[in-house]
């Protein structure tokens, strides 16, 4: 009898051992997809975007990229018009998304784009709209002469909205005659770069000739 508990026991230490492991196992499992679904929902259902990056990765692998580029558009568009909401419910998720979608922009925008270099840009956007909060933290607040260029997760700050702040500097009249034509070069150096989807370059021209309006005062 004592032989027959031993065998028993042998077999039944290893048999919950690995049941332990399966249990343990599963709930890190399950955690970590609560967490990565957490992260990928705190902008809010993002699939209508998703599905905007498909259709453009179709077109794009089929070589009409001429037709990708129209369709990336709705998804700059859509983004643009929904920015303040979103922005505003999780900025760092919204930077990462904003980042890899103007990377997306520009590859599609150059002179010769190339299956390569679209579908990388693309993948990378879908991979960030799955989990907006995923990626590693930024170098904070960057700015250039005092004035800010980048949010904290070290996100260039939307081209348009400096831009608008600079009009609202222009119309308030701030500059000294001075510095005028130096800072109306710098607005329209701001306006071709962010037209290219060039925020950092950008944002980098319009901090420069927002600087010269607190040297006018």
């Amino acid at each position: 009898m004592k032989q027959f508990l031993l065998a028993a026991f042998l077999i039944a230490v290893p048999v919950i051992a690995f049941s332990t492991i399966e249990v343990t196992h599963h709930t890190e499992s399950q955690s970590a997809d609560s967490s990565s679904h957490s992260a990928s929902r705190s902008l809010g259902d993002l699939s209508e975007y998703e599905s905007i990056v498909e259709e453009t990765r179709k077109l794009a692998s089929k070589g009409d990229m001429t037709a990708a580029e129209k369709r990336i558009t709705r998804f700059e568009t859509k983004w643009d018009d929904e920015e303040s909401k979103l922005r505003a419910r999780a900025p760092s998720a919204w930077g990462n998304v904003d980042a890899a979608a103007d990377k997306a922009f520009a590859a599609l925008r150059t002179s010769s784009p190339t299956k390569p270099q679209v579908k990388q840009a693309l993948d990378n956007l879908t991979k960030t709209l799955a989990n907006p909060g995923n990626n590693a933290p930024g170098a904070g607040i960057q700015s250039i002469a005092g004035i800010a260029v980048t949010d904290a997760g070290g996100h260039p700050l939307p081209c348009e909205a400096m831009l608008r702040d600079l009009r609202d500097v222009f119309d308030q009249g701030a500059f000294s005659d001075a510095n005028l034509k130096q800072a109306r070069t710098l607005q329209s150096q701001a306006m071709e770069r962010c037209n290219a989807d060039d925020d950092v370059r950008s944002d980098r021209f319009s901090a420069q000739a927002l600087a010269l309006a607190k040297q006018s005062l």
